[in-house]
């Protein structure tokens, strides 16, 4: 791993630029997506529905930035071995770096998508608590359930390009099947333990307990998320070994 740090790096940056290149606002994309999609669903919600929620523009916007960190790295991961086909076909190393590289890009996207977010907060009337100082550790938990995730999504992809879009209506189903839009509490009980083992689910309410409500993160938020992370993380890492073998072929 060490002695490919400098093309994780080079990489890495590459990735990083490629998502602005050519844009006029550049970074701010990523602050005007999810803001826009804040403004609509709080007029649906809270005007037109009438959620009764306190303060929904932050109950949603802190989830929604946890959900995109997740939505936006998986789904780059898909075409981070295809769209790379010049280095996997003619230069060896070990090829999950471009996936490593890719979800890198987006750790240091949506860590700079919160440090925005927080002037934001402010204005909106929020605390900026003690406990902002746990949300690289969920940052950093997400990141490896999302790496094992991109192990997976970015080898079948080379084999079957289907995959973009099967993903893409898998994380449309996710993002009403996680409470970004609605309280837990909304959960009926019955079903209350198998929601709360999604752990995309645990990390989007550390990061509203964290923002929203000011409370400590359970222990169980963490482990969920971290154990999930790891055995996503080791399936992945077979299924890219797996395939990895024949990926110049199928290019």
């Amino acid at each position: 791993m060490f002695e490919y740090s400098e093309l994780v790096r080079n990489l890495t940056i590459k990735e990083f630029k490629l998502r602005y290149r050519n844009s006029v606002l550049g970074f701010f994309w990523s602050l005007l997506n999810p803001l826009a999609m804040m403004i609509i669903l709080t007029v649906v919600f809270s005007t037109l529905l009438r959620s009764g929620i306190e303060n929904f523009p932050v109950f949603l916007l802190t989830a929604l930035l946890a959900w995109r960190f997740f939505s936006i790295s998986t789904s780059m991961s898909l075409s981070s071995i295809i769209g790379n086909s010049p280095l996997v076909t003619k230069i060896y190393f070990p090829r999950w770096l471009l996936v490593l590289s890719s979800n890198l890009a987006n750790l240091i996207g949506s860590s700079l998508e919160f440090a925005a977010l927080f002037p934001l907060l402010v204005f909106l009337g929020m605390k900026i608590t003690y406990l902002v100082l746990l949300l690289p550790v969920i940052l950093i938990l997400e990141f490896i359930l999302i790496i094992g995730v991109s192990l997976i999504l970015a080898p079948l992809n080379v084999y079957y390009r289907d995959f973009n879009q099967i993903w893409d209506i898998t994380l449309q189903i996710g993002f009403f099947l996680c409470p970004i839009i609605y309280s837990i509490s909304l959960i009926p009980q019955r079903y209350m333990l198998a929601y709360s083992l999604n752990p995309m689910t645990r990390i989007i309410e550390a990061v509203r307990k964290i923002l929203y409500y000011y409370t400590l993160p359970t222990l169980a938020d963490f482990i969920i998320v971290l154990v999930s992370g790891l055995i996503l993380l080791l399936i992945g890492y077979l299924v890219f070994r797996r395939l990895e073998p024949r990926f110049a072929e199928e290019i």
